[in-house]
């Protein structure tokens, strides 16, 4: 029988960060909502939490990479929303976006999850940030309980 590793989501010692963009606030606010009541109904405490606001999703990268190689956090949650317009504008930030996040985690060694929408509408949007597809904000902070505890037992 092959040994089986998986995280579990309870609340590890640490701190979260978490990296929300203003742009699109409507619907970014409501992310940040979900992510800081999943942690909280999992037993993390407020004071375990630091929140980073940016202008934009394009700026999240940056952000969460300074968060994530900084020694402080276990785990770094980044939420945004970008919504396609009449330009290919937002092609360009969603890949910017995933790619920089991507490296920001392997780089640190730290769980950094992407919580950024890439919707082709806002009624899209305010589905997936709480409405009947569920909330991202909340998912990424199960997400980031669960690998943080697997990375713990991989250690």
């Amino acid at each position: 029988m092959p040994r089986v590793f998986e995280g579990n989501l309870t609340a590890p010692r640490g701190s979260f960060g978490i990296v929300v963009s203003r742009y699109n606030e409507s619907i970014t606010g409501r992310l940040l909502q979900g992510a800081l009541d999943t942690l909280a109904e999992n037993g993390v405490s407020d004071q375990s939490i630091d929140v980073a606001w940016v202008p934009g999703a394009f700026e999240i990268p940056l952000v969460a990479d300074r968060m994530a190689k900084s020694g402080r956090y276990v785990a770094v949650i980044c939420l945004g929303a970008v919504i396609r317009g009449e330009t290919t504008h937002d092609q360009h930030i969603n890949r910017a976006v995933s790619v920089g996040l991507g490296e920001a985690g392997l780089h640190s060694g730290v769980p950094v999850l992407f919580g950024v929408l890439t919707c082709d509408t806002l009624e899209q949007a305010i589905h997936r940030s709480g409405g009947n597809v569920g909330n991202k904000g909340s998912e990424c902070a199960l997400a980031a309980l669960e690998m943080v505890n697997l990375l713990a037992k991989l250690a």
